[in-house]
């Protein structure tokens, strides 16, 4: 027998066995100040890159206008106890009307964090008769959902819509014997190479296959789309997607998330989502600030607006310098460039400390081995002058990595 603490340190994954020489700088890094597109890192002042803030509303007067006021008014325990026992509010219905209307869809219930409101809904959606069917490039919460699953699931490799027909044929065939049902999962945005789920080429094999469709469009929600409404708006098909999955950590600069679909559906959920019967109600100063972002965001579009002058800029910028920025079709910025994992770190050392520029770096086994993947999101309150600094650096970091000036053990500090 093994006592369990000692065997979760001796084997403490592939994140955890590099903590000692990486907390506080390459993971569980501290980013200080008001949040926007520069804030200080170990105290001196970096170019950030590595916020979901897309629409630059964590500081907006207003927001924070009514994020003070609805803490004053309420404090942070309103209110008390699960939604479906003792939690539930006029704001809370409000929010969810409006996000509803918004998003064109009859009903909408609120979760509490994105992350276990997507795997509690899978777990509520499907039974083991059930067939499901997803993206092979699917969020770790999709996945994590899928699990708790104990009938058959298929994936599909990325984005191949001929793939994802093979799979509905076999789904098909079995669940003539379940007397089941079929649900794919996929992505608005993916949220590592920036690509949108092909929800349009999915949509039309509803044509030949009895499907249900639901979208995890965490990335997508507010950023795509004439009014923001995401990534079925932008591709046209907002009324073909049965299931629409948004979070407010992105866009809304906040906690929480919502599922909006049918009213029978959102019915079902709301009795039957273990992660929010059993979980206390999304507390009032954030259904509060919800409704001012949401408000904001259907009302100003110049918001969405700035987001993507940045984003064309730094995209066309990225590309006309030569870089690889791969499928990207969404503010999410991936820059792929060759090297190892001990380059890559002192590519982000170099970055950081003599270029005072903050962004995400990833690297095997996200993306192949030979692979350095920094991760850029822009927002709109990111400047031009911002996007022509970072590419000039981007420059010079490529030459640095081609040289060979990262396979020495330690950068210098400049």
């Amino acid at each position: 027998m093994t006592d369990l603490f000692d065997k979760i340190q001796k084997n403490p994954g592939p994140l955890g066995m590099h903590a000692d020489e990486s907390y506080g700088y390459f993971m569980f890094p501290k980013l200080e100040g008001e949040i926007g597109n520069r804030m200080k890192f170990r105290g001196k002042e970096k170019l950030v890159w590595s916020l979901n803030n897309y629409l630059g509303l964590a500081n907006h007067p207003e927001v924070r206008k009514a994020d003070a006021e609805a803490a004053a008014l309420y404090g942070l325990a309103a209110p008390m106890g699960a939604r479906m026992m003792s939690g539930n509010t006029d704001l809370h219905e409000k929010l969810e009307k409006e996000l509803s209307a918004f998003g064109k869809k009859e009903d909408t219930i609120l979760l509490n964090y994105g992350y276990q409101g997507m795997v509690s809904a899978i777990d509520a959606l499907v039974d083991r008769h059930d067939v499901l069917i997803y993206d092979s490039e699917s969020h770790a919460c999709i996945i994590d959902g899928l699990r708790l699953h104990v009938g058959k699931r298929f994936v599909y490799p990325h984005n191949d819509i001929g793939n994802l027909g093979k799979q509905l044929e076999r789904a098909t065939r079995l669940v003539k014997d379940t007397s089941g049902s079929i649900l794919v999962i996929t992505e608005g945005v993916f949220g590592m190479s920036g690509d949108q789920g092909r929800l349009a080429d999915i949509v039309a094999l509803k044509k030949k296959f009895d499907f249900r469709l639901f979208v995890d469009d965490a990335h997508g929600f507010g950023t795509m789309g004439k009014t923001g409404a995401g990534v079925p708006e932008e591709q046209g098909v907002i009324d073909k997607v049965d299931i629409y999955f948004g979070t407010f950590a992105k866009s809304m600069a906040l906690i929480g998330a919502f599922i909006s679909s049918e009213k029978r559906v959102i019915k079902h959920l709301r009795y039957n989502s273990r992660s929010q019967i059993f979980a206390k109600s999304l507390p009032l100063p954030c259904v509060a600030g919800a409704l001012k972002r949401l408000e904001l965001l259907a009302s100003q579009p110049d918001l969405k607006g700035s987001l993507w002058k940045v984003v064309h800029a730094l995209q066309k910028g990225l590309k006309d310098a030569g870089f690889d920025i791969g499928r990207t079709s969404s503010p999410v910025t991936p820059v792929y460039l060759n090297g190892t994992i001990p380059e890559a770190t002192n590519l982000i050392t170099d970055l950081r400390e003599n270029f005072d520029i903050f962004c995400s770096v990833v690297v095997y086994p996200v993306v192949p081995k030979g692979i350095i993947m920094l991760r850029l999101i822009p927002t709109a309150v990111h400047t031009m002058e911002d996007v022509a600094y970072t590419i000039s650096t981007f420059d010079k970091i490529q030459g640095n990595l081609k040289e060979g000036k990262y396979k020495s053990d330690k950068i210098a500090v400049v």
